[in-house]
């Protein structure tokens, strides 16, 4: 056997010792799904300041996780799982819920291209909704999806409190909404999707559909309706 290994083995061998301790592997099963400040991953596990410091620090070093500046409080850092450098470790049948909504701020693009690409993965029903509705939804939006077979027409734009149902799981696709729900919907999932109508080209947008799409791929294996089956 070669004394000199590939460096590939090595930052996996590396990836797996820093998952070889619960605390950060359930940082990992926390950010499978959704986005969280350093904040809020330190108040849903349970872990002081200083020690969720040294965790993100390892995992942070060996690539699982990136750090991007919150797009509505410049104050808030939020944490994204790299996804691409994990295998073999998504989790299954975590949420069960009757039906997903997927919210941003103006209900304008984001929310209504995740809950278009929702349908194409999941049987669960979805809807979508802002918490400072825009009067219709961004035309690039419109074409963006309809240039991946993708259609958000009829499609109108609505206030979360006309949307939102009992038991609906909500995922927040940008942080102002994230931001501006604080405790009101505590369980809640948070994706940090840049706004692509901040430079409106069709990049931005293309761009925008792909994280979600990216993120609903593993989301949608992982939400069953109550009575545990989505057939």
């Amino acid at each position: 056997m070669n004394a000199e290994w590939s460096a590939s083995v090595v930052a996996r061998a590396q990836r797996h010792a820093a998952l070889g301790e619960p605390a950060r592997l359930a940082i990992i099963d926390r950010l499978m799904l959704g986005d969280a400040s350093p904040g809020e991953l330190g108040e849903a596990l349970g872990l002081p300041s200083n020690l969720l410091a040294h965790h993100l620090k390892l995992l942070d070093q060996v690539g699982l996780i990136e750090r991007s500046r919150s797009e509505g409080d410049r104050r808030r850092t939020y944490l994204r799982l790299r996804v691409q450098n994990l295998a073999g470790l998504m989790p299954t049948a975590l949420r069960t819920a009757p039906r997903v909504v997927f919210v941003c701020t103006h209900n304008s693009a984001r929310s209504h291209l995740a809950a278009a690409l929702w349908k194409r993965h999941s049987t669960v029903p979805t809807a979508s909704a802002g918490t400072d509705p825009a009067r219709r939804v961004h035309p690039r939006a419109v074409a963006t999806a309809h240039k991946h077979g993708l259609s958000l027409t009829p499609a109108r734009t609505s206030h979360i409190d006309e949307t939102l149902r009992p038991d609906d799981l909500v995922v927040a696709v940008c942080d102002n909404a994230h931001e501006q729900l604080g405790p009101r919907i505590p369980d809640r999932l948070h994706w940090s999707v840049p706004d692509p109508t901040r430079t409106g080209t069709d990049d931005a947008f293309a761009d925008a559909l792909s994280d979600l799409a990216d993120r609903i791929d593993r989301l949608a294996p992982a939400v069953r309706p109550p009575g545990g089956s989505d057939d």
